[in-house]
């Protein structure tokens, strides 16, 4: 038996990355859907061998789905990951808007597992951003054998993080330097 999954933002770059990451490592699917903004609406998302088209996160029906996994902003997340909650559909935000919320459990598999535990009060749970998962992953059997105190970090983020917008200014950019013409 699988889950019936919706992935919001399907058409940014984290929400493909998601559908790729669930067609790869075979995540039991019965069903998917790709949601996006009005104006991606129809446009047409690989999922594996598949071919899915987009529909309207605004005017989506979250009863009966299984997991969201939400690739928003957190603008947008603010009104529809409650929407998807209330409908019985598991949320699991990859914006900033539930990181510090108390009641919404910020997981790190690797790491804090047990901690999914209290999903249920609000059906939402958070993540951390990029860098500090992949982070926290590396210091937890650290920490476990000598208490870590303290880190001091400094990150240079990707021209990803801008989006397919970004991405594509970077490559103008570089083609225009190194392209003659």
């Amino acid at each position: 038996m699988g889950y019936k999954v919706v992935v919001a933002g399907a058409t940014g770059n984290v929400g493909r990355e998601m559908l790729n990451i669930l067609a790869e490592r075979e995540f039991p699917i019965d069903e998917i859907a790709a949601l996006a903004s009005r104006k991606s609406l129809g446009t047409e998302i690989s999922f594996g061998d598949k071919t899915v088209k987009t529909k309207d996160l605004e005017t989506f029906d979250f009863t009966g789905w299984d997991i969201a996994l939400f690739a928003v902003g957190s603008d947008a997340t603010k009104i529809y990951a409650p929407k998807a909650a209330a409908a019985g559909c598991v949320v699991i935000d990859n914006s900033s808007l539930y990181r510090y919320d108390p009641a919404v459990p910020l997981i790190v598999p690797e790491v804090n597992a047990d901690a999914i535990a209290g999903y249920t009060n609000k059906m939402i749970i958070a993540n951390p951003n990029c860098s500090t998962a992949q982070m926290v992953v590396a210091l937890k059997p650290l920490h476990d054998r000598a208490r870590i105190k303290r880190v001091v970090v400094s990150t240079y983020q990707s021209v990803s993080g801008a989006g397919k917008e970004g991405i594509d200014e970077l490559w103008d950019q570089t083609k225009g330097l190194y392209v003659p013409g």
